[in-house]
């Protein structure tokens, strides 16, 4: 929760923008607008979209804290702890470069660097809020403890306004250091802190890098080491110290007898392991120590003179000097007296009665010898009495004057009232004074108090931020310092712990411990499941119940149901009216009964057709919703039903369907009679079918038909006509009705001539592709002859005027010549 000075203000405290948005000028009932009336939603619109913007804004700054990862699973967290390991190698990289991978003198810069990381180990001590890795911090340069910017600036103003208020006269003018809220470092007023640097102060508002250490620039770091030996730190910006200087330097040893090695500037010094050998201040032993840098005063004893040279004594080398507590007793120079002073050495002072001497009252000086005493001159005293306003009024005298007893009217302390009384007496009244301290809180109540009231020595006893403690300072003014003490974050075990400031215990969730789990289980099992400690109850228990089952002898194989959560049925609430709410329904931890057992046994169905596995609470015979399959009476066909109880292996019973027995070959009708044990009667139906040419409808009983050997059957198809099918030579086929091709042997009669077309003959027509008649002699001469007479008539030139009757009259004459012969 952030503390009220940071908190905004509510109710009549409004921001400047809101008051400027209340009291705009126009804006009242009377006001007119100059702006058209869209705009207003124009800017309302705008005015939500930049709100919403800035709490995404809010909400994405929020999830890149260093410490709100808190309800990560084991996976995430091993991420986030290699991710943590990359950045802190990152970071010491160069200075384990410098060491060969040493890391020991890094161990104090590593537990600030792992605070960083770990969830609600970094804490603002004003506010004991989390630090998170957006927000604006500030270091302490003593004790590097973080706060908020915020908060820390508020602290150093109301720290040097206290201060002022109370020691200034002239408020304000002086320039006052603030303190570190925990160390209580003093810083000077310029130190103020007022803009977010990084850890090594080079870079200004550094951004949130998720892959650099929070609150870091990601730049080498290069202060000046403490103590100083010359270099700089080498390590990336980092919170905390700076490790001890890893660079390699050559120094000789601490006597300075060996040669220089080469050693850690952090750890130069360095040991030969050879006696020192110098010479004690005694002058007269040398040290016998191995090599180092100072020699220890000497140990041993001799035996040594006082002061005075009057006794001699065994004393420590280391101090030769020593008085004997004697009077000296030497005779003083007057030669009447002794010196009275005790052991000392060099020459005795002179005789203290040999100067210039007075009388008791200063009055009167004589000189006197040192054996003479000076006497009292007689006049009045006059010296100073302790009061310092009287004088002694007595006659001179030796020793020290009376207390004066004078009566004089006196003021008290507080200048309230005057009263007559001693000189040598204080006069304080019985008033107590009425002013507040300078805590502010309690009242003066001192008697007779000047007005200087003293500072309040009460005891402040305000609760402190941690709501734990009181603070134990002196009453004061102002903010108290944060709670000092810190508090033990413990696992459910104990054994881990993560210390916290005071008052985050509430805030912080315990310390993640690899340690098993100890809580005794809740259920019936001796043990629980192996888990690490956690915070809160055990997760319900997961192994298997392993109660036996009642009815049967196998286990319950379920998960553990001993504490169950089960919401609770509330029976009977009725509600007032529709103002009231139904209360949530409240979930109660019981423990339900075991399933039934659903171990699977091997079980035969009703027709025993199969094997099935049945969970053992329904175990018995079961019907498979097969068919039975048993063979019925009548021998020829199984039962149908669905898979059934039966007594006997035959099914008893009339068998309701049709013959099923095989027919004769070819006979495609089915049995006219209801299943029986005898044959079959001859079927007597006709076959319908056509014969081997396609065109005739024929009609033969199926019995003769199936009956009859393959020759009846070709006789039984055919219609007994001439075949129709045309051969390949043209003519029509002569054979009757028959199945199959037919012959390619037509023996029809055909005519054959010659050339000349004179020779005719008569042959089949399946042979006549073979023959040729050939022309005799007898035609050979008449071709002769014609082409003799043709060649006569071209001789003569007997024309006509036409070419057809031309060509007539020679055709007409061959005929004749022809016919002639």
């Amino acid at each position: 929760m952030e503390p009220v000075w940071r908190q905004q203000g509510r109710g009549r405290g409004r921001s400047q923008e809101a008051q400027g948005a209340r009291f705009r000028p126009g804006g009242g009932r009377g006001g007119r607008t100059e702006a058209p009336h869209s705009a207003a939603p124009l800017d309302k619109f705008e005015e939500i979209r930049k709100s919403n913007q800035a709490a995404a804004q809010r909400l994405v700054e929020s999830h890149v804290s260093s410490s709100s990862s808190d309800d990560e699973d084991d996976d995430d967290r091993e991420c986030q702890d290699g991710k943590r390991g990359q950045i802190l190698a990152s970071t010491f990289t160069t200075y384990t470069n410098q060491t060969g991978g040493d890391a020991t003198g890094l161990a104090r810069t590593g537990q600030y660097l792992s605070d960083l990381f770990q969830s609600g180990a970094l804490t603002c001590l004003i506010c004991i809020a989390s630090v998170k890795r957006t927000q604006q911090v500030w270091s302490c340069c003593s004790c590097f403890s973080l706060f908020h910017l915020p908060c820390i600036q508020k602290w150093a103003k109301d720290s040097v306004f206290l201060v002022s208020s109370v020691t200034d006269d002239d408020f304000g003018q002086k320039q006052h250091p603030w303190p570190c809220p925990k160390c209580r470092a003093e810083y000077p007023p310029s130190a103020k802190p007022n803009r977010y640097m990084c850890y090594c102060g080079k870079l200004q508002d550094p951004p949130a890098d998720p892959w650099l250490v929070p609150h870091s620039c990601g730049s080498v770091c290069q202060k000046e080491l403490k103590p100083t030996c010359g270099h700089t730190c080498l390590l990336l910006c980092h919170p905390g110290p700076c490790p001890p200087c890893p660079k390699m330097v050559s120094v000789a040893c601490m006597c300075g007898k060996a040669k220089p090695l080469p050693r850690r500037c952090s750890n130069k010094a360095w040991s030969c392991q050879q006696q020192c050998g110098k010479l004690l201040p005694c002058r007269q032993h040398t040290c016998s120590q191995t090599c180092h840098t100072e020699c220890r005063p000497c140990p041993r004893v001799s035996v040594q003179s006082c002061v005075c040279g009057q006794q001699k004594a065994e004393r420590p080398c280391s101090s030769p000097q020593w008085n004997c507590q004697q009077v000296c007793g030497s005779p003083l120079p007057c030669g009447n007296h002794t010196c009275e002073e005790v052991c000392h050495d060099g020459v005795c002072p002179p005789c203290p009665r040999s100067v210039s001497r007075t009388c008791p009252c200063g009055k009167t000086k004589s000189c006197l010898p040192c054996t003479e005493e000076v006497m009292p001159c007689g006049d009045t005293c006059d010296r100073r009495l302790s009061c310092l306003k009287h004088t002694c009024s007595m006659r001179c005298h030796r020793g020290s004057c009376e207390t004066c007893r004078q009566e004089v009217e006196k003021e008290c302390r507080c200048g309230k009232h005057r009263k007559l009384m001693p000189c040598h007496k204080e006069y304080l009244c019985d008033s107590k004074c009425p002013k507040t301290r300078s805590c502010q809180r309690h009242q003066c109540r001192r008697k007779c108090c000047p007005g200087n009231c003293p500072p309040c020595d009460q005891s402040c006893g305000r609760t402190l931020g941690c709501r734990n403690h009181k603070c134990p300072s002196v009453c004061h003014q102002g903010s108290c310092y944060p709670c000092p003490e810190n508090v033990d974050v413990r696992c459910s075990c104990g054994s881990t712990v993560l210390v916290v400031p005071c008052g985050r215990e509430r805030s912080t969730k315990p310390p993640r411990c690899k340690e098993p789990c100890r809580c005794p289980p809740s259920c019936h099992h001796p043990t629980r499941e192996a888990h690490r400690c956690h915070p809160g109850p055990c997760a319900p228990c997961r192994q298997p119940c392993l109660l036996p089952l009642a009815g049967c002898s196998h286990t319950c194989p379920q998960a553990c149901h001993d504490l169950v959560l089960v919401r609770s049925q509330q029976v009977g609430v009725q509600l007032a009216g529709p103002w009231e709410q139904p209360t949530e329904p409240a979930f109660v931890q019981k423990a339900l009964p075991c399933p039934p057992c659903q171990v699977p046994i091997p079980t035969s169905c009703f027709g025993e057709h199969e094997v099935s596995p049945v969970p053992c609470h329904r175990q018995g015979r079961f019907s498979c919703g097969r068919p039975c399959g048993r063979p019925l009476t009548c021998g020829n066909h199984t039962c149908s039903r669905e898979c059934h109880l039966v007594t006997d292996a035959v099914v008893t019973g009339l068998c309701e369907e049709g013959c099923s027995k095989p027919r004769p070959p070819g006979c495609p009708h089915p049995c006219p009679r209801s299943c029986h044990r005898d044959d079959c009667p001859p079927c007597s139906q006709m076959i319908r079918q056509r014969c081997h040419c396609k065109i005739s409808i024929l009609y033969v009983e199926c019995m003769i038909l199936t009956a009859a050997d393959d020759q009846t059957k070709v006789k039984l198809s055919s219609c007994n006509n001439q075949c129709p099918k045309e051969l390949s030579c043209g003519h029509r086929c002569k054979q009757v009705c028959h199945p199959g091709e037919c012959e390619d042997r037509c023996q029809q009669k055909v005519k054959l001539r010659c050339p000349c077309r004179r020779i005719k003959k008569e042959l089949q027509c399946c042979v006549s592709a073979q023959c040729v008649v050939q022309c005799d002699d007898t035609c050979r001469d008449q071709q002769r002859r014609v082409s003799h007479v043709r060649t006569h008539l071209d001789t003569k030139h007997t024309w006509i005027d036409t070419p057809g009757h031309t060509h007539l009259n020679i055709h007409t004459h061959l005929d004749r010549h022809t016919h002639t012969h």
